[in-house]
């Protein structure tokens, strides 16, 4: 651009104009992206020591929702449900509220009944369904009276957080079983059909005799793929990590080489699957 305008056939003073303005262009895109540099740096140091963010924890911003796999000094880049990857810049995980869930979280179903049915049964028959997959503390709220139905959320907590989509499927999956066990059907009094029924008449799907629910591997194994080898792989370095401090606090003792030894070899064991894991991930 200089060498242009330098060539073009216009006074020297408009040459120096527009030098003059080109170089404030250059200065304030020089100043602005050095802002956003260090600015991201910064929000990555504030991520790792406020937030506490660690691999394999699952984050939600936005309408962005996975799993993080590297926390890196400019983004963090995180695995969706869908398997892919996606980056984000440190700064929009610090100026924006964000949810992380690394340990436990509470998951939920709602479901929309009439008020013909009594509340205690409908009540039983939500607990029984949370209990059937052993969420802890399970409980009921009422969260709405509509005009033809009343609004239940059964929540319980999850403690494995790695099967957080799976669960909140078969919570979901339990519910109607549960319901239609218990002869509770899921329509509300608005309910239409074409067709003529009695006013005792249930609309409950009849279960198929000697079928099996057919199970498959959690599909966080698919989705989450790279996460979960991070995740695992964090773990690994963090026992690394407790295992060199105890065998520094052994050495200031005396008679503890055996158990030193012991130490030294179960770290040597996981340095390797470490470095075997990383091969893999590279091949």
């Amino acid at each position: 651009m200089v060498i242009v305008i330098l060539a073009s056939p216009l006074s020297d003073d408009t040459k120096g104009d527009l030098l003059s303005f080109f170089g404030i262009i250059i200065s304030a895109a020089i100043a602005l992206s050095s802002t956003t540099f260090l600015g991201n740096i910064m929000a990555g140091f504030m991520i790792r020591t406020l937030r506490k963010i660690q691999p394999g924890d699952f984050l939600r911003i936005d309408d962005y929702f996975g799993r993080v796999t590297e926390l890196g000094l400019l983004h963090t880049e995180i695995q969706t449900p869908d398997r892919d990857l996606t980056i984000m810049p440190n700064l929009m995980l610090v100026n924006k509220p964000l949810k992380i869930m690394h340990k436990g979280t509470i998951i939920s179903c709602e479901v929309s009944l009439g008020y013909d049915v009594p509340r205690e049964s409908i009540e039983k028959a939500l607990l029984k369904a949370a209990t059937q997959m052993k969420l802890e503390a399970p409980y009921v709220h009422i969260q709405g009276l509509g005009d033809f139905s009343v609004l239940y959320k059964l929540s319980g907590y999850l403690d494995d957080i790695k099967t957080l989509i799976s669960s909140k499927a078969q919570l979901h999956a339990n519910v109607l079983d549960s319901l239609h066990h218990d002869g509770i059907e899921i329509v509300s009094p608005a309910f239409m059909n074409q067709r003529v029924f009695k006013e005792d008449a249930k609309f409950i799907s009849k279960k198929t005799k000697g079928s099996k629910r057919v199970h498959s591997d959690a599909p966080e194994k698919v989705m989450f793929e790279k996460a979960q080898e991070v995740a695992e792989i964090e773990n690994i370095k963090n026992k690394i990590i407790e295992i060199r401090d105890r065998i520094t606090a052994l050495k200031l003792e005396v008679g503890n080489d055996q158990e030193i030894q012991v130490l030294e070899n179960e770290k040597a064991a996981l340095k390797e699957v470490i470095k075997r894991e990383s091969e893999e991930s590279k091949g």
